[in-house]
């Protein structure tokens, strides 16, 4: 199960003439249109030109909520993923839960699940684009011309469809200049506190041009090894066997497990559990490699190949003093490796039709595989299903997950001069999503004289496909030369198709279901859904140029998520109370769409000669049939439910002084309130130990999880000349990060995660070949929490036994130390 066959698609989209539109914008900036191939990164002056209006223009200039983020802000701040990226972007909150995952990211508050300390490797709530390629991996930020972020629905210009808005990776492409060989070679080292290895990065970067004019190819290259600083120290040596509580059960009245008195004596430990320091290491290997053929000045094609792989042996989360267990130590009676490996083939076509459009299509396909394993002991804990009573109880959970992706984008970007100019576009995608999971409980069949003798508990899959077929397009006219609006619409249809099941072997029915050596699913424990749907979105947009330093903007537009089907086998009527239940309620079994209606205004200045630049804006979106990730009551099964309605507010700055010649200050703030503004019934689902499944509500007013309140930095970077065009560049950047709630207004036992501060600095040494830097990260090793798994409500004792579900994630404690860049 969990696997697909080989198909064959043949895509025939054809551009559709829709009024749609770009912004129209000073005929000296809209020159030249968003090539895939030639994106231009900064014009004179240091100013960065965005090209996400489909248009090289100034960002300046771009009459949308848009925060760019440089190739020199990326290397000096050291910015390797999207999860050290957020800092310096506004209204965008990445929760950094280790390589184990992508991270998890929230834009503008639109998020309603609960913090989870393993993370996301997607999300359908936004769109990650490489260039014009929609992604569901983080690929490593090197050799990158600049990060946008693009903040509400985008659905009018973009092919992927977005509830929260966009982020946009645009590479540096291949340069077919004969002058242009050369790259690019950097190498990093560094120390990390609470850690006991060195870490280190080398990556390279070249440019080839192969016939001159005509033919280029380009290629990155890097690997990363980023130690650990978590360490479990009560791992099993013989699961099965060795005793996770050696020295014997807590009593029933006991007050505080926070203690590691059921360890035992040191020799009982030495008998029963072993360590295995630094566990969350990141070895992540990357590259990119783009060919670009130009046959003419007119035509242009670049074939597109990347891959990752990025391993890891645990979470970079801890126990919350359970045991005993400290700060950087997780209490988990297994190591959890996982290793995610990331692929993407892609072909760009760019062909200007006379002087009339620029015609470009991306064709792609994307596939991501992921084995990880978990400690799943506390789960089947938490159930209560009386696995406690073997003494030597613990389990685990392999799970192998797969992402596969094809999507063909078409688009006509207008070229010609006048007042009117449009953009209009066809878009299709598939995403096929595999997953195999198995539960082992070493020792358990032998204690029981079950039959099902390889400990196999549990087994489960999903296979699912949803396609999303769409033409959109935006239309632009300039009233006068400082006065522009904008209308865009999208229409769309799309199609879920599930297919999943789950047994429990150990029991009756599943060892009849299940027999000895097989591991099947009867047809009685599979369930096939369809969910499908159409609709449009649509946007307005205007702007107005007070001289040539000050603009003014607004814009509504609309955004959706599709919805689905829960992959999980509906419950007999009624459920049997004698048996383990893993199945589905009827109102567990599907999910609806959710959509945003968004409102903004905004502010984008510049004066006195440049030497202050600064975007401000006010939003408010309303989001109704706000999705939220939940479980069955029965077998606590993951599934996406509907909750109630949800308003998101709030403000967003980006600004930058130059008071005196050679010192730049940079700012950001960001200000979100999103709650629910209707009661939610049963909206979040615990296991409590010892009960039954328990729904809470939430209620009009409550807060919603994931993202902070409150969020900013500041940084000021000085840059002293020296002789023969060298520099030395000094920086310092604070980074604040607001309180989070771990749940909907902290139902359920969810707690806030407090705010905290963190300093980074940077002295370089700059010549026009290389650069030599010392730096460091979260300079006072300030200790916080950025997650938490589970909730407080899953501490407890369960026979005697310390549940270990409830857990932090962490922040990375302080690093510090040296690297160089040298460019050929």
């Amino acid at each position: 199960m969990g696997q697909h066959g080989n198909r064959t698609k043949i895509f025939l989209l054809s551009a559709t003439m829709l009024a749609g539109a770009t912004p129209a914008l000073a005929q000296e900036q809209v020159a030249q249109t968003d090539s895939s191939v030639g994106t231009v990164a900064a014009d004179e002056g240091n100013e960065i030109v965005v090209t996400a209006t489909r248009r090289a223009v100034s960002l300046q200039d771009t009459p949308i909520n848009i925060t760019a983020v440089g190739a020199e802000q990326i290397q000096t701040q050291r910015l390797d993923d999207i999860r050290k990226l957020a800092d310096f972007t506004p209204g965008v909150t990445a929760i950094d839960t280790g390589p184990r995952s992508t991270g998890s990211i929230v834009l503008r508050g639109i998020g309603a699940g609960d913090t989870s300390t393993t993370g996301a490797n997607q999300n359908n709530a936004l769109a990650i684009y490489l260039g014009e390629v929609p992604l569901y991996a983080d690929f490593k930020l090197i050799d990158i011309d600049r990060v946008e972020a693009l903040l509400g629905p985008q659905g009018t210009l973009y092919g992927l469809g977005t509830l929260s808005g966009a982020l946009r990776y645009l590479p540096k492409r291949p340069n077919t200049d004969p002058s242009s060989f050369g790259g690019e070679v950097h190498a990093r080292g560094y120390g990390k506190s609470h850690s006991g290895k060195a870490g280190y990065q080398g990556d390279v970067a070249l440019n080839i041009p192969i016939v001159a004019d005509k033919i280029a190819f380009r290629t990155v290259i890097g690997y990363y090894y980023d130690p650990g600083f978590i360490d479990y120290n009560l791992l099993l040596q013989t699961p099965g066997t060795s005793l996770a509580q050696p020295g014997g059960a807590f009593s029933a009245t006991s007050a505080n497990f926070n203690t590691a008195a059921p360890l035992g004596t040191q020799a009982q430990r030495d008998a029963n559990l072993t360590s295995k320091k630094d566990v969350n290491f990141e070895k992540t290997f990357t590259t990119r490699n783009q060919l670009l053929l130009q046959a003419t000045d007119d035509l242009k094609m670049t074939f597109t190949y990347a891959f990752q792989q990025t391993k890891t042996d645990g979470r970079q989360a801890n126990g919350a003093g359970v045991l005993g267990t400290g700060r950087y130590e997780g209490p988990w009676r297994y190591l959890e490796p996982s290793n995610r490996k990331s692929h993407l083939a892609a072909l760009e076509v760019e062909a200007n039709l006379f002087d009339f459009a620029q015609l470009v299509s991306a064709t792609a396909y994307t596939k991501q595989k992921i084995k990880t394993n978990f400690d799943n002991t506390d789960l089947l804990l938490d159930l209560d299903y009386d696995y406690e009573l073997f003494p030597a109880f613990s389990s685990y959970s392999p799970v192998n997950t797969e992402y596969e992706q094809i999507n063909q984008e078409v688009r006509l970007v207008s070229t010609f001069s006048g007042p009117f100019s449009f953009v209009v576009g066809g878009f299709y995608n598939e995403l096929q999503y595999d997953n195999f999971r198995a539960e082992y409980t070493p020792g358990y069949a032998a204690f029981t004289r079950s039959p099902r003798i390889d400990d196999l508990e549990y087994i489960s899959f999903i296979d699912q496909k949803t396609t999303e077929k769409a033409v959109f397009g935006e239309a632009s006219f300039k009233i006068t030369d400082a006065w522009q609006v904008t209308g865009g619409i999208r229409f769309f249809e799309f199609k879920a198709d599930s297919q999943g099941g789950s047994d429990t072997p150990f029991t009756g029915g599943g060892r009849r279901r299940t027999p000895y050596p097989l591991i099947q699913f009867d047809p009685g424990r599979i369930r096939s859904g369809v969910k499908n749907g159409t609709g449009h979105v649509y946007k307005l947009n205007t702007s107005y140029k007070f001289g040539e330093n000050l603009l003014v903007y607004g814009t509504y537009s609309t955004g959706y998520r599709v919805g689905g089907v829960n992959r999980v086998v509906p419950c007999p009527p009624p459920p049997l109370p004698a048996q383990q239940n893993v199945c589905a309620l009827p109102n567990e079994l599907t999910f609806e769409p959710d959509r945003t209606k968004n409102a903004e205004i905004g502010v984008r200045g510049s004066f006195f000669d440049r030497r202050l630049t600064f975007n401000v804006n006010g939003f408010h979106i309303k989001w109704t049939d706000v999705q939220v990730p939940s479980q069955t009551l029965n077998g606590a099964v993951g599934i996406t439910i509907n909750g109630a309605k949800a308003v998101s507010k709030g403000i967003e700055f980006s600004g930058t002084l130059r008071p005196i010649e050679n010192l730049v200050i940079q700012g950001t703030y960001a200000y979100t309130d999103a709650h629910l503004t209707q009661n939610a019934v049963g909206l979040v689902t615990r296991q409590v130990p010892g009960q039954a499944a328990t729904r809470f509500d939430a209620f009009d007013g409550d807060r919603l999880p994931g993202s902070t309140k409150n969020s900013g930095t500041v940084g000021a970077t000085y840059t002293y000349p020296l002789a023969n065009d060298a520099q030395i560049i000094g920086n310092w950047t604070a980074v604040y990060r607001g309180g989070i709630y771990s749940s909907v207004g902290l139902r359920g036992g969810g707690e806030r995660i407090p705010s905290f501060v963190t300093h980074r600095a940077t002295l370089t040494y700059q010549t026009e070949k290389y650069d030599f830097s010392l730096f460091a990260n979260n300079i006072f090793d300030k200790y916080a929490v950025t997650a938490i798994g589970n909730s407080q409500i899953e501490v407890g004792v369960n026979d005697g036994v310390a549940l270990r579900y409830y857990n932090k994630s962490v922040l990375t404690p302080r690093v510090f130390g040296a690297e160089a860049r040298f460019r050929f």
